[in-house]
């Protein structure tokens, strides 16, 4: 490992100069500052002063974001990393003739009865592993230059700074030296320019640049595999906060926060992000926040209540086993448990379960798969059956009439629109957007279910299977009924086993921290997401998460958009981090009222009205 290297004084002060004054306001300010002053060790801008320097020497071994010391400075300074890459077949000729110096030296010295230099021997190994590495194509050879650039006001507090960043340099065992009578250059090589003119350079093999990936976050060292997504930045530095949801344990997630804390806004900027990804996204949407995100990306918005849109939850999905009868049969007692919010008793499930598997027949349609092509069902079919058996003088007469007229709403009545025919459109795509509206505030949680099965139908499909994540926002709408909850478990549970994850977003914590299977959804997600809590359930969320009274503090006092990443609970896998979004992601997930009435319907700026019009 290379020696520690100490401070150097700086040789050539700067002459007392005055200042160059800031230009005025225009297109020279986009352009660049008006005027420089190039001293032999910095360059006077405009406001400030910078100075510039080149890492010359970098040691031996370095970890996982080794730059972060850098990069969190608590000032300003520009870190600049050039990569150009070597040919391999040049970078192979040029190890062979490192190897075959290093290995005549070792010869020569033994030969000569000197002692070993260990030095040479490290770089000998290194350079045999490097070429070990390279011809079996694991990996290849860069040249990296590092760059450093300080900004201060003034040259006395340049002359401070600069000695702080040396000394950090200096603890990461990175030799800094200045660009002395080249600061010109120095300091355009640290801007975005992609122009190296200073050309101090190492080679790096892969994993040592991969080492040097300056965007990370200290407190979180996560499993990126092939989805990895960005959070935002990292509320206590300079690094971002990326995380795979794929790569963890299992795939759900659960968001917490209070009304207008941004945790919608996040959730819609995960999914856009995970779409570009090519990962599938179904949303139960119930405030229908994501139909702009839906309409960008060519979508399928299912405006579930709105006319003319329907949902048969009796639909037989294609490519699976052959007790598909049977399970929509099991199903539709899930449902009607909803419809009549409260649990079916054994004999009405028995005559619930006669009247579909009768309505089935009666379409012709049986367990062969055969049959399955045929039209489904209605939830009238169903009705018309539990008339016909209370009309049979069976024992089970009363049941079945009682039971039709509690059906009633939903196949005559108020509700009847979202059950009155056959499925209207086909829940498809790489996005499927739920919308629930237009419901009834009665009948909202029926139609949460019927999205989450009609969700859960694709998931199982066996035929087509890929990378999927199922969005419920405001799920304490379904938290909240027994059955609803129970889905809600099972569909946690079960997600994995589909390449799916579930992602739990609700404002009313109590509803998951007061029952066992709200807990047990939090048990079952790998990430959780902690946005502003109020101060009434802090102490709850604190206690269910293992929270720090600094991280309580943090979640009663973060702004909108910051928050908190977690792994599994109690585990040290923790970042607090702001939400981060480009103008046209800002576009497509902002809520805000005010801004959409600007913006328009659509996410562009409003048209002028006539009164308004200046024509």
């Amino acid at each position: 490992m290379r020696p520690h290297l100490h401070t150097l004084a700086r040789l050539l002060p700067s002459r007392e100069q005055a200042p160059l004054q800031p230009h005025a306001e225009g297109a020279s300010e986009v352009l660049g500052p008006s005027a420089v002053r190039v001293n032999p060790r910095s360059v006077e801008l405009p406001g400030g002063v910078c100075a510039s320097f080149g890492v010359a020497g970098y040691p031996r071994e370095v970890g996982a974001g080794w730059l972060e010391p850098l990069l969190t400075f608590p000032g300003r300074v520009d870190v600049a990393l050039h990569i150009e890459p070597i040919p391999p077949l040049i970078a192979a000729q040029r190890l062979r003739r490192q190897l075959a110096r290093l290995e005549s030296a070792s010869h020569a010295d033994a030969q000569r009865g000197r002692l070993a230099d260990f030095g040479a021997e490290a770089a000998a190994d290194d350079a045999a592993e490097l070429a070990a590495s390279l011809a079996r194509g694991h990996g290849r050879l860069f040249r990296v230059g590092l760059y450093l650039t300080v900004h201060a006001t003034t040259h006395d507090e340049l002359d401070a700074q600069v000695q702080r960043v040396r000394t950090v340099a200096a603890s990461l065992l990175l030799d800094a030296q200045p660009t002395t009578f080249r600061a010109l250059q120095g300091w355009t090589t640290t801007l975005p320019l992609g122009a190296d003119t200073i050309k101090v350079r190492r080679v790096f093999d892969t994993a040592a640049l991969a080492a040097a990936f300056p965007f990370t976050s200290p407190d979180l060292q996560p499993d990126l595999g092939d989805t990895p997504v960005l959070y935002g930045l990292n509320a206590y530095s300079a690094g971002v906060v990326a995380w795979d949801r794929f790569a963890q344990d299992n795939y759900n997630s659960v968001t917490l926060a209070r009304s207008g804390a941004g945790k919608s806004y996040l959730t819609k900027l995960e999914t856009l992000r995970l779409l570009y990804q090519g990962v599938h996204v179904a949303v139960v949407d119930p405030e229908d926040e994501y139909q702009r995100l839906c309409r960008a990306v060519g979508g399928t918005h299912l405006g579930l209540g709105a006319p003319g849109v329907h949902l048969n939850p009796f639909d037989l999905p294609t490519g699976q086993g052959e007790d598909t009868v049977i399970r929509r049969a099991l199903f539709a007692q899930t449902l009607v448990s909803t419809m009549l919010d409260e649990p079916l008793t054994p004999p009405a499930r028995a005559v619930l379960d006669r009247a579909v598997m009768a309505a089935y027949a009666a379409r012709g349609i049986t367990c062969d798969p055969r049959t399955w092509a045929r039209p489904a069902p209605l939830l009238a079919d169903v009705a018309a059956q539990l008339d016909q058996a209370g009309e049979s003088g069976t024992p089970q007469a009363d049941q079945a009439l009682e039971l039709s007229a509690r059906l009633a709403p939903y196949v005559t009545g108020s509700f009847r629109g979202l059950f009155a025919a056959g499925t209207s459109t086909r829940p498809g795509g790489h996005l499927v957007v739920f919308s629930l509206r237009d419901l009834p505030e009665e009948t909202r949680t029926v139609g949460m279910l019927l999205a989450l099965d009609a969700i859960w139908r694709t998931l199982t499909d066996p035929a087509d299977r890929r990378r999927r994540l199922v969005v419920v926002d405001e799920a304490w709408t379904l938290m909240c009924r027994d059955e609803g909850a129970r889905f809600l478990y099972r569909l946690a549970k079960s997600a994995r086993k589909h390449w799916a994850g579930l992602a739990v977003v609700t404002q009313d914590a109590a509803d998951l921290l007061s029952s066992d299977l709200g807990r047990a959804v939090i048990a079952n997600s790998a990430t959780q997401i902690l946005l502003r809590q109020a101060p009434q359930t802090a102490g709850d969320i604190a206690r269910a998460f293992d929270l720090t009274d600094g991280e309580k503090a943090f979640l009663l006092t973060a702004d909108r958009g910051q928050g908190l990443l977690c792994g599994t609970a109690g585990s040290s896998q923790r970042a607090a981090f702001t939400a981060l979004a480009s103008p046209h992601e800002h576009l497509l997930t902002t809520t805000d009222p005010a801004e959409l009435t600007r913006l328009g319907a659509t996410g562009t700026p409003a048209s002028p009205s006539k009164e308004t019009d200046p024509r």
